[in-house]
């Protein structure tokens, strides 16, 4: 214990030497908490529309008018044929382009049907997908609202009906911040401990005091207790200050137990820090070190579940998310925070990152050459 207390010792005075970069490590998160929830936003809004209307009779007036009064489409204009709505959604103007026939009314009246065209821009499959399906839906509210004016108002109901009301459980007003705040404290706070901890060894070999520990009577782990030790209080510190931004910000309070919570994150620090003295053992600059975690950071956040469920990936990538430790604390922050989760629900997630941070940790004492 004495030897890891001058060990201790050592690291946070390098790291309180350092103002600029203790600096960074607790601004830059902060600020990125702030800023990121407001641009990552999956829902669609502002979505392009433009009509071409053949008809121009108070029935399409009012559905243009209902489609634009719901907050989703921006009205590019009204064109004279459909060639025209084409050239703008070919311009990158349009999301998407809507033709209402001549005699629409006349045959919804006589024959009640009519067929509507929309065309989609399917550069971006997500804003396609979502703007045809708010279209969609916006339209059969309409359906639905002209066929309540033609049904004669009467004592009995004539149609049997069946009236849905959804309850939004965990997440009541569908904020979408609520749901990424969370994946992104768990994205910053794997940023944050990964990169040191794989910086830290290889700054000693750049500068050459590894050479001077080596020949010490150090023990290899207690070396790397040594290293990990500092950034996992540090990492603990961040944790802490995103917590108190998203309460603050956000109003994002963790529903369930918040022991659990912390005792997850104690746990996935070991195993990430694990990582990083793993790949800095193995690396010789801190440029390759660099290069090495943004290639694994990479894939840590684009399977983590961050932005992509990963029940709808296939097969082989559920496999890698699997090896992912992200992907877990990903689920168990979003469990904890929004479901109210507690120690009984996170037990499985805890006992397969547990197993991480022994094997990185092992692997790293293990892989470090001491000589003497």
């Amino acid at each position: 214990m004495r030897t890891i207390r001058f060990l201790l010792e050592k690291e946070f005075r390098q790291i309180f030497r350092n103002r600029a970069i203790l600096l960074l490590i607790m601004v830059m998160p902060i600020m990125q908490l702030i800023i990121l929830p407001l641009a990552a936003d999956f829902e669609i809004k502002n979505i392009n529309l433009s009509v071409v209307d053949h008809d121009h009779s108070p029935y399409s007036r009012e559905l243009i008018s209902k489609i634009t009064a719901s907050g989703y489409f921006r009205l590019q204009g009204y064109h004279a044929s459909l060639h025209e709505a084409y050239r703008l959604i070919e311009q990158d103007k349009a999301d998407l382009a809507l033709e209402i026939p001549s005699g629409f009314e006349r045959n919804l009246i006589r024959e009640n049907e009519q067929q509507l065209f929309i065309a989609v821009n399917a550069i971006n499959g997500t804003k396609a997908g979502l703007g045809g399906a708010y279209l969609s839906s916006i339209l059969r509210d309409y359906n639905q609202d002209i066929r309540m004016e033609w049904i004669p108002p009467t004592r009995l109901q004539p149609l049997p009906t069946v009236e849905v009301i959804p309850k939004n459980r965990f997440n009541p007003q569908l904020n979408y911040q609520f749901f990424m705040v969370p994946g992104i404290l768990a994205i910053l706070l794997t940023m944050v401990g990964g990169f040191l901890s794989a910086l830290n060894i290889v700054k000693e070999k750049e500068i050459g005091t590894i050479e001077q520990i080596n020949v010490t009577p150090i023990r290899k782990h207690h070396f790397i207790l040594g290293k990990l030790i500092p950034f996992w209080i540090l990492g603990n510190v961040v944790f802490t200050l995103g917590l108190v931004v998203s309460w603050i910000i956000y109003g994002i309070f963790p529903q369930g137990n918040i022991l659990a919570m912390y005792g997850f994150v104690w746990i996935y620090l070991l195993a990430v820090l694990g990582f990083g003295l793993l790949v800095s053992t193995y690396t010789e600059t801190q440029q390759q070190a660099m290069f090495v975690m943004f290639f694994f950071m990479t894939i840590f956040i684009l399977m983590g579940g961050l932005f992509t469920s990963i029940d709808s990936m296939p097969g082989w990538a559920k496999w890698i998310a699997a090896l992912n430790p992200v992907s877990y604390l990903v689920e168990v922050m979003r469990m904890i925070i929004l479901k109210g989760s507690g120690w009984s629900d996170i037990l499985p997630h805890l006992g397969t990152l547990l197993a991480f941070a022994v094997v990185l940790n092992s692997w790293a004492i293990w892989n470090y050459r001491k000589t003497s």
